[in-house]
């Protein structure tokens, strides 16, 4: 199999990934930071370990600052409902994933006000539309670091320039780009950095987090067994066990830290140049297709390697069920989770196909794509409406 749906869930994941999962299970299967005992404490070394990591790779100098959760939707809730209060107001995008614009409009029903600025055609912002959408009681600017539909890159260090100067917190939602682009949250004044484990970090699915920057105080989305402060009725105020309830995932993270230390070994500059270089191979390519059109920016340097397109007459549903079926190329059709971007873009009512490239995928299986859509293509569109849609659409 062919696989291009890295912006969901990266995959393979590299050995060493799955075998500390094993190795954390056999020899420190224990409950981390919850009792005295030595495989206990193996475990909390495993789960420090990985907070460790993450710290020098986003250039934070407290890793107790980096709280653990699920995924990525998971610590976005904490940071977009930790934060706001009724009669906060915040600045997002039309460009976000429904991580980002479902808690919102959650929170618009509790009398926060939301402002979506809107994105030019190829998915990209500018920063004087987003600086007008700022009033006196804006709380926050909440917006992703790269699109999931189109890869469109955000300037995000002169949003952050904007935001510090009008004394407002900045959120970004670096699903896309947490181990492939350069994430320094001094320098790119970032407040609260969400971040997916199973992407580009190459750790397992259940593993996320959030980065809380000093000095800032959410309320926390749970509340329970912390390991400290037993006798206490309210949560903790002790960092990062405030916002992790609960047993934590210390497999999950045993693993991620294993992605981490790979992404250390490799470089990210190369990680990024290699999937870079197979996105624009694939661009190059799908630039010869007759009827395929791909959306967002054209400049290689604007964008992540995550590319969306469609194929003139043929639904993006049937597309994606013969890449899959006819072809073993595993791919994404539909909404990408992500409504408000295709309204920008102009591609709700047909949705999109999109190709996510990963470290692990080589030229042969790009140019394989291309040459695969290449026969789609020719397929007559009355001939081709008429297979069976088996894809979600979502």
């Amino acid at each position: 199999m062919i696989y291009f749906d890295s912006a969901a869930t990266s995959w393979p994941k590299p050995r060493e990934v799955w075998e500390a999962m094993e190795h954390c299970i056999k020899f420190a299967g224990a409950n981390p930071g919850r009792s005295g005992h030595q495989m206990a404490v193996k475990a909390g070394r495993l789960v420090d370990e990985a907070r460790e990591l993450l710290a020098s790779l986003f250039k934070i100098r407290n890793p107790d600052r980096i709280v653990f959760t699920l995924n990525a939707t998971e610590a976005l809730n904490l940071a977009l409902k930790g934060l706001l209060k009724e009669g906060d107001h915040v600045v997002t995008s039309s460009m976000e994933h429904n991580s980002v614009t479902r808690p919102l409009h959650v929170l618009g029903t509790k009398g926060v006000e939301v402002t979506k600025v809107s994105c030019l055609a190829d998915g990209s912002i500018r920063v004087k539309d987003l600086e007008a959408a700022l009033r006196p009681n804006t709380a926050a600017v909440v917006i992703t670091h790269a699109s999931n539909v189109t890869g469109t890159l955000m300037p995000i260090a002169e949003i952050g320039q904007l935001t510090k100067k009008r004394g407002v917190r900045l959120i970004v939602d670096a699903a896309q780009t947490a181990g492939v682009f350069d994430l320094d949250v001094s320098f790119m004044g970032i407040h609260l950095l969400a971040f997916p484990g199973h992407k580009g970090l190459y750790g397992p699915t259940g593993t996320g987090g959030l980065y809380i920057a000093e000095g800032l105080e959410l309320t926390p989305l749970k509340e329970g067994g912390t390991g400290s402060k037993s006798e206490i009725p309210d949560q903790p105020d002790l960092m990062p066990e405030r916002y992790e309830s609960g047993t934590i995932n210390s497999v999950g993270l045993a693993g991620l830290a294993a992605g981490l230390k790979f992404i250390r070994r490799e470089g990210m500059d190369q990680i990024r140049s290699h999937e870079m270089n197979l996105t624009r191979r694939f661009l190059e390519g799908a630039a010869e297709i007759k009827g395929l059109t791909v959306y967002g920016p054209k400049e290689l340097y604007a964008r992540a390697p995550v590319v969306s397109f469609s194929l003139e007459g043929k639904p993006a549903g049937p597309v994606a069920t013969m890449l899959d079926q006819q072809y073993r190329i595993a791919c994404r059709a539909g909404l990408h989770c992500a409504p408000d971007a295709h309204k920008t873009l102009g591609t709700f009512e047909q949705k999109l196909v999109r190709f996510s490239f990963s470290y692990f995928n080589d030229e042969r299986e790009v140019d394989t794509a291309i040459r695969s859509l290449q026969e789609i293509a020719a397929i007559p569109s009355e001939k081709f409406n008429k297979k069976e849609d088996k894809s979600c659409g979502c």
